[in-house]
């Protein structure tokens, strides 16, 4: 990975130049983003796609993180693991290195004002726009459109809502959240046109420089928590010697030679890209390191980078998960900074859209 390439921040400060919203009194922007709390760790891909930068954009931009837990529940969840899962995602974005000091990181549903606004903002969508989505297109077609809750149909309108409520400038995400942002961007300047200037339209931030990681299993899917095979998944707290066997069990191609051709040996391939994430040597230097080499060699030394790399974060996420009543104080201090936000946000949009004032 060369050190020449531009950070997060660079580029997300390149992006922002280009809007008209972003003025000089916006000396330090601010982002947002999420990521569900849907596993019971967090896996490399998450690490080293979304965490990475958004450790790096904290140093440059006012950051806002959260756990978006009321999107969770757009599938059944277990409320008993929804609420364990939910202090592990917080403990790892700390272990990784979010300060809560520098950074405001608080859990979704304890903000009111996210579900508030997602109500007006689904009262000016179009029933078109929203059956266009991709996520309910996809899921519903493979379960069907009657085990498909309106939550998931009205996702789209919370995530809106989430980044609304926080003005941000910029909105780093994956590239598979780009649809949702243009819808974001849609709504503020619907809002904007009928009831006056009210909504930062956000710029939706697609990090050049986030690994993309694959499965072990099937290097040709990315790596996922709903992946059809445990295996196939590195997750931050496993157990080394459990993160070290998958590695070495992962799926390699046709021949011997280790070298980086995605489309014919993607299995290899996918190795080189987390060896190169996680040392920061580049692909082509490990190439060269292994030529003559043979796949055991390089699954080996592999296994023994990527345990080293998560070694501190995984002793971090469970010091901390063995002290619930810590965590949630940091979550609650991280709420308090949310709402100090995104109330003010609401009362504004609520006097615009002709709500009563409740008299105090």
């Amino acid at each position: 990975m060369s050190t020449s390439q531009p950070t997060p921040a660079d580029i997300l400060a390149t992006d922002l130049t280009k809007t008209a919203h972003l003025t000089s009194a916006a000396a330090h922007p601010r982002v947002l983003s999420g990521m569900q709390p849907s596993a019971d760790s967090l896996h490399l891909g998450n690490y080293l796609g979304a965490l990475v930068n958004w450790v790096k954009v904290q140093e440059d931009f006012e950051a806002f993180y959260f756990i978006p837990d009321l999107h969770a529940i757009t599938v059944p969840q277990d409320p008993a693991d929804l609420t364990k899962r939910t202090r592990v995602a917080a403990a790892q974005y700390i272990a990784a290195g979010i300060d809560p000091q520098r950074s405001t990181l608080f859990v979704q549903s304890h903000i009111p004002e996210h579900t508030q606004l997602t109500w007006i903002l689904t009262c000016i969508t179009g029933m078109g726009e929203a059956s266009r989505m991709t996520q309910f297109k996809d899921k519903s077609a493979r379960e069907g459109v009657d085990a498909s809750g309106v939550g998931l149909f009205t996702y789209p309108m919370l995530m809106a809502a989430d980044i609304l409520l926080y003005q941000p400038h910029g909105v780093p995400v994956g590239d598979d959240q780009r649809q949702h942002i243009e819808l974001t961007r849609t709504l503020a300047q619907r809002f904007n046109h009928r009831y006056g200037e009210t909504f930062v339209v956000p710029v939706g931030f697609y990090p050049e420089t986030g690994a993309r990681i694959y499965d072990l299993q099937e290097p040709t899917a990315k790596m996922s928590k709903s992946a059809q095979s445990p295996n196939g998944l590195i997750n931050i707290l496993d157990d080394p010697k459990v993160t070290a066997k998958r590695i070495k069990s992962a799926v390699t191609d046709a021949g011997t030679e280790i070298h980086y051709d995605r489309q014919n040996k993607p299995g290899v391939s996918n190795l080189l890209d987390i060896y190169a994430a996680v040392t920061d040597r580049s692909v082509d230097d490990l190439v060269t390191a292994y030529e003559g080499k043979m796949y055991g060699h390089l699954k080996v030394d592999l296994a023994e980078a990527v345990t080293e790399r998560l070694a501190p974060i995984r002793t971090r996420a469970l010091e901390l998960l063995d002290d619930p009543a810590e965590l949630d104080r940091i979550l609650a201090l991280g709420a308090e900074k949310a709402r100090s936000v995104a109330a003010p946000v609401l009362d504004d949009v609520y006097k615009k859209s002709g709500f009563l004032p409740l008299a105090r």
